[in-house]
């Protein structure tokens, strides 16, 4: 199987990147830039790589680095962002603070000849996030495209087929990003493009039919795509040796254990076990307002029941968890930035009763993870449903979560999904809920004065949870809604939407 190297420099669009290279068909796996040599790159066959964006600067002297050899290794090369300057640096350019403004957003580049941009016009807006440039190249690399700012906005050694970018083609917001993609990966690496995603499926069931021979597993599933997509494939590859525990932490949303129960058990014949916890997480959550702390209770509790659940089972080797890329990203694995830890990643307590953690979702994003979910003949009601934290409400509530705060956030949530549901829209937002805020308004009911919590309503749409638009809903959808939740949530005063993207926000409240 042809594969190309991501290789990652701290970045948080390295498995956007490969996610990219994947939807050309042409299979791609992420090694940080510090866990693999370049004896072991050369030994593994790898049709092209591409070094990723990172928050350094090449010129200090402890910025992540490579070995110099990859230059001369034979190998096509892209660098994206700090990947583009350390390339360049490598081979000798002088990299320097843009002391005349650094460039974010939508940029216009002008492109001049290079295979990377054939098929494409002079000029197209990318996406620019740089305070760093390249002053100066040496010989041997020549410029291909620039910017008002950026007099190297791209470069190209022809002769050995190393190729930089200061943009990043890998987001949506880059025109023709896609085109420079494919250009590197079958016009310079001479990829065929014959991968597909039930070579992944095929792969994973084969590696953990092997693994985990012999071993007993328990599946954390929530009810939602991710765990339910694990379930399947865990369930093909080993069969009654995995038991799936869902946890009811009196965290979910209305009716949300019984439908969970129903569909997983009955409908989809999987071994499962409902454990009703609701009393145990909500005693630790007393007080607590700490969104951080939120999550490191909450994960913490949830191994602490699985391992009580284990001890009645018999003996469980291994832990499985629908985790899936996203996760990983923003709980600052390697050398990301934390930007809020997952209860199944950064919200796990050190010390656990499990041998092992088995993870088999976590190089893939949310709309692979429903097409694997789809081809293990997961429904499609359930592979499209729309995402759901694992601290459930607990991460839509600010401030301290009580059973009052709970029915509120449960209640207008519920209001909101049927609204939306009634609208039957041709185009329904990726995600929709609402949150509880930590704050009060005024208001008024008859003649008498109120003073209520206010509920933000969030709807977004995205094709892969790292960034997101809000969702433009209908103004008397949104009406409707807010009319209903003033009137039927108690202790509900005021409804807002929020209109914030991601970046800056994230997609939850907390």
């Amino acid at each position: 199987m042809e594969k190309i190297l991501v290789l990652d420099f701290g970045g948080q669009y390295d498995q956007l990147i490969a996610r990219r290279v994947r939807e050309q068909r042409v299979f791609a796996e992420i090694k940080p830039y510090n866990k693999i040599s370049l004896y072991e790159i050369k030994n593994a066959a790898y049709k092209g790589i591409i070094f990723t964006g990172g928050p350094n600067s090449v010129y200090d002297d402890s910025s992540p680095r490579f070995d110099k050899g990859i230059l001369n290794a034979g190998i096509p090369v892209l660098g994206i962002c700090y990947g583009h300057q350390l390339l360049a640096f490598l081979a000798g350019a002088k990299v320097s603070p843009a002391l005349d403004g650094s460039e974010y957003g939508k940029t216009q580049v002008r492109f001049y000849g290079s295979p990377l941009f054939d098929g494409l016009p002079e000029t197209a807006a990318c996406w620019m996030s740089h305070t760093d440039r390249i002053e100066q190249l040496p010989d041997g690399l020549e410029i291909t495209a620039s910017t008002d700012k950026c007099c190297c906005a791209a470069f190209c050694d022809r002769r050995r087929r190393l190729y930089g970018v200061q943009f990043h083609p890998e987001v949506t917001h880059t025109e023709y990003g896609a085109q420079i993609l494919a250009n590197f990966l079958f016009g310079v690496c001479g990829c065929s493009g014959d991968w597909r995603m039930e070579d992944f499926i095929e792969s994973s069931v084969e590696k953990y039919r092997a693994s985990l021979s012999g071993k007993r597993v328990l599946l954390a599933l929530s009810g939602g795509v991710d765990s339910s997509a694990a379930a399947l494939l865990l369930h093909r590859a080993i069969g009654e040796n995995l038991v799936c525990v869902f946890v009811d932490h009196g965290l979910l949303r209305k009716n949300e254990g019984d439908y969970a129960e129903r569909t997983f058990k009955k409908e989809l014949g999987l071994n499962l076990i409902r454990v009703n916890a609701g009393e145990r997480f909500l005693s630790k959550l007393r007080g607590v307002t700490d969104p951080e702390k939120k999550r490191r209770i909450i994960g913490a509790e949830f191994i602490r029941v699985f391992e009580k659940e284990a001890k009645k089972l018999g003996k469980i080797d291994v832990l499985a968890q629908g985790t899936i890329y996203p996760d990983i990203v923003e709980s600052g694995k390697g050398d990301s930035a934390v930007i809020k830890s997952h209860h199944n990643v950064g919200g796990l307590p050190e010390t656990m009763a499990f041998e092992e953690i088995v993870e088999p979702l976590r190089e893939l994003f949310k709309d692979e993870v429903r097409q694997v979910g789809e081809r293990l003949g997961l429904p499609r009601r359930l592979a499209m449903r729309q995402p759901f934290p694992g601290p459930g409400l607990a991460v839509r509530i600010a401030g301290e979560i009580t059973e009052e705060r709970l029915r509120m956030v449960r209640e207008a949530d519920a209001i909101f999904r049927e609204e939306i549901k009634n609208a039957d829209l041709d185009a329904p937002p990726d995600q929709y809920f609402a949150a509880l805020t930590d704050t009060k308004s005024v208001g008024v009911m008859g003649d008498k004065r109120t003073y209520g919590y206010i509920i933000a309503l969030r709807a977004v749409t995205t094709d892969d949870f790292m960034t997101a638009e809000w969702t433009r809903l209908p103004f008397d959808l949104l009406e409707r809604a807010g009319s209903r939740i003033t009137n039927e949530v108690a202790g509900v005063s005021r409804v807002v939407y929020d209109i914030t993207g991601k970046p800056p926000a994230t997609v939850e409240f907390e």
